[in-house]
């Protein structure tokens, strides 16, 4: 059997386009991008994934590899993965936001940890937090919905030097302020139970000047913030579940799509 260089040619097109895709959603996406993923097994993985699917996707386009317009489609390719991913990186920060607004307005916030996502030192609510939020994400088979959305972007998004329309940029960067607002509103009952607490001590203060309450305010700020996390931990799993369908859907948006049943795992 002889191999033609149109043959070689169409089978590396086969392999390459698809693992510019799979392979640039691993690296950003959520969990597989953290720093606790070597790159050699994400790499390892995006290869995997790719001669598995590959088989099933369209026929690639006809693209010269190695010419000028294959380093376009390249980056093409490479930005639409990196958008699936960046989705699962937003939804995760809103969480590890709302966690760090939390220790800051409790006291809790002199507690820190290395957060795995990003190499730097983060309060351990906020931390807490992401936890929690990478066990929902996992059971959820979020990681499987993000390939097959990628899987699914092949169809309504060929491979060609067009790739993401600028509307769909500016919904990814409104997006971005989306999950701003989620992570406020997850934190606000703490906020306005702190503020009250704060005010109750302004009053004593006011009322007692002999009272030495800052003494014992660190304290009670601290055990409040316990209290409240308490309290409140009991929504986190319906706040991950509207902020989920809210991904999912600016996710379909992004590939040109309308999400379907099986999109919500």
């Amino acid at each position: 059997m002889t191999y033609t260089t149109a043959l070689i040619m169409e089978w590396l097109s086969s392999i390459l386009w698809p693992l510019a895709r799979v392979s640039s959603l691993l690296m950003v996406m959520a969990v597989f991008g953290s720093r606790l993923a070597p790159a050699r097994v994400r790499m390892g993985l995006a290869l995997t994934i790719t001669f598995l699917i590959a088989p099933l996707l369209p026929k690639m386009p006809p693209i010269e590899l190695f010419s000028a317009g294959s380093f376009l489609v390249l980056g093409q390719q490479l930005l639409i993965g990196i958008a699936l991913g960046l989705m699962t990186q937003f939804l995760m920060e809103s969480f590890v936001m709302a966690g760090q607004v939390i220790a800051m307005q409790t006291s809790l916030g002199f507690a820190t940890l290395v957060d795995p996502m990003n190499g730097q030192s983060a309060p351990v609510v906020g931390q807490f937090y992401l936890m929690l939020a990478t066990l929902v994400f996992l059971a959820l088979d979020g990681h499987l919905v993000m390939l097959r959305l990628v899987i699914l972007s092949f169809e309504t998004l060929p491979v060609s030097d067009a790739g993401l329309t600028l509307p769909a940029i500016r919904t990814l960067i409104g997006f971005l302020g989306v999950m701003y607002q989620a992570s406020l509103v997850m934190a606000l009952s703490a906020i306005v139970a702190l503020l009250l607490i704060n005010f109750a001590f302004g009053v004593m203060t006011r009322a007692a000047p002999q009272l030495n309450i800052f003494s014992i305010g660190f304290a009670v700020s601290m055990m409040s913030g316990l209290l409240i996390l308490w309290l409140t931990i009991g929504g986190f799993l319906g706040h991950f579940d509207m902020m989920w369908e809210r991904v999912q859907e600016v996710s379909c948006e992004l590939i040109n799509t309308q999400c379907f049943g099986g999109a919500h795992g």
